[in-house]
């Protein structure tokens, strides 16, 4: 369970990186379309949800690496 675990885990980060990266590649013309409707979306994509999603699959991932869920309290 614990190799299922570090496995996902790396699958998280990875995951992180494609969120990033289709976001900025893909809702980055948003920014910059001229529209004042892209222009919100842009601005909500780019700096409420993408942080969001980022660091929760990151910290996730990097939790899962780390073995921070095998700590019994």
């Amino acid at each position: 369970m614990n190799a299922l675990k570090k496995y996902l885990g790396a699958v998280w980060l990875l995951l992180a990186a494609v969120v990033s990266y289709y976001c900025i590649s893909i809702f980055g013309g948003k920014l910059s379309s001229g529209k004042q409707e892209d222009l919100v979306f842009g601005i909500i994509i780019f700096f409420i949800l993408l942080p969001l999603v980022v660091t929760g699959l990151a910290l996730f991932g990097y939790y899962c690496i780390t073995n921070e869920y095998d700590e019994e309290y």
